[in-house]
């Protein structure tokens, strides 16, 4: 029987998306992740090099994932609210994201992995801010870079501090996350109405 190689490196990055994304670079084993798997840590090693490139890899994969569920290429052409309701759902959905990124940042001092083509990809989202802007619809008084920052900040940090939201908010019921939604899209608009 061949073996599948693209199924084994699936589970290894499914695995160790899950490790990371709950114990973080510097508390996960390749061990652990191997053993999730089903396979042995020599494959992992085989396959995707030492802990720091598969934690590389696994957000780079995650990053690529969500940039294919919410692409935007102009706030003058799509509202600025409805983009942050769909950041704010996906965020919902797949919690993992937040916390890898938290991780990264608790793990790496300086540049992470993959900045300058992640650079890029934050780049597109300024380029449709400005885009808003040159057409009236978005305001042109914080800076596109700090816009995009504080929408994306504004859609994802309820599922980034869920014990917070709670605490402030209430239980995570459908009808709360259906009203924190709403508070997202509107805020989101607020902030880039024009005055």
């Amino acid at each position: 029987m061949a073996w599948d190689t693209e199924a084994t490196k699936r589970r290894i990055l499914d695995a160790a998306s899950a490790e990371f994304a709950t114990h973080g670079p510097d508390g996960t084993t390749v061990e652990r992740i191997a053993g999730a798997a089903g396979v042995n840590k020599e494959r992992v090693y085989n396959y995707f090099g030492g802990k720091r490139e598969l934690f590389a890899r696994v957000l780079r994969d995650e990053l690529a994932t969500v940039a294919q569920a919410l692409p935007v290429s102009s706030f003058a052409e799509e509202d600025i609210g409805e983009y942050a309701g769909r950041v704010y759902d996906y965020h919902l959905e797949h919690p993992e994201l937040g916390r890898l990124l938290r991780w990264e940042g608790l793990a790496f001092d300086a540049e992470v992995p993959d900045e300058e083509q992640r650079r890029e990809y934050y780049g597109y989202k300024t380029a449709a801010v400005v885009a808003g802007q040159r057409a009236g619809v978005v305001a042109e008084e914080i800076d596109p870079d700090h816009m995009v920052f504080l929408i994306l900040s504004l859609a994802g940090w309820w599922s980034s501090v869920p014990q917070v939201a709670r605490m402030l908010t209430g239980p995570d019921t459908d009808a709360e996350r259906a009203r924190r939604r709403d508070s997202v899209v509107r805020a989101a608009r607020r902030i880039a109405r024009p005055d």
